[in-house]
């Protein structure tokens, strides 16, 4: 699989922790976090025997530990360290399914600094190895979630180390990913995408 430029490019620095005119509404829980319905989503998915995908949890660093009893230990303080991948990973019919999440309140785009470069590192390498990566990427203020693949992302994210803008752009996502579906028994029906755009092959048209 040939990336721009053959691989991605490295910056200066990192910060740490064809559709109608009109996309349709969706009408999930506004009071819910992207991470939660994909959780929730994920949850449907395992019980109806779909797929197995689970949110991967956030390292910790331990610093103090407390053994009152020989058999017991107290962590006394603790702190979250920056994760290493995404946010889920699983399997879905036979396919590795590797994606982070973000979400945004700006209406227009999404900045670069809430993603980081490590983490595309790692998206890049699933895809090499023939596994399926992606962005689920929310627009809280429009209510609308999108499946975006890791290659049409590659490019504009390499866009930044030559000067050019360091967000996704609302338009871009919109153009070049996939518009998910909310259902009753799968509030991010991820999958249904998945099905369209990686398996049966359809058309960008179509899979919006």
């Amino acid at each position: 699989m040939n990336y721009p430029k053959g691989s991605i490019k490295r910056s200066q620095s990192v910060q740490s922790p064809k559709a109608s005119p009109k996309s349709p509404k969706q009408y999930g829980n506004r009071g819910m976090t992207l991470e939660k319905e994909i959780v929730e989503s994920n949850s449907y998915y395992l019980e109806s025997g779909k797929a197995v995908i689970h949110k991967k949890p956030t390292p910790i660093q331990v610093v103090q530990v407390d053994y009152p009893k020989r058999s017991a230990a107290v962590i006394k303080e603790a702190y979250y360290q920056r994760p290493s991948t995404t946010d889920f990973n699983g399997v879905y019919n036979g396919l590795y399914i590797d994606f982070e999440a973000k979400e945004t309140k700006n209406k227009n785009s999404l900045p670069f600094s809430n993603i980081h470069e490590h983490q595309v590192n790692h998206m890049l390498q699933v895809e090499q190895q023939g596994g399926i990566s992606f962005f689920i990427i929310r627009f809280t203020s429009r209510n609308e979630t999108f499946l975006l693949p890791i290659r049409p992302f590659i490019e504009v994210w390499n866009q930044q180390f030559d000067g050019k803008r360091k967000s996704l752009s609302y338009t871009f996502i919109k153009e070049s990913g996939y518009l998910i579906p909310f259902t009753f028994q799968a509030k991010v029906n991820y999958i249904d995408v998945i099905d369209r755009v990686y398996i049966t092959g359809g058309d960008h048209d179509e899979s919006k």
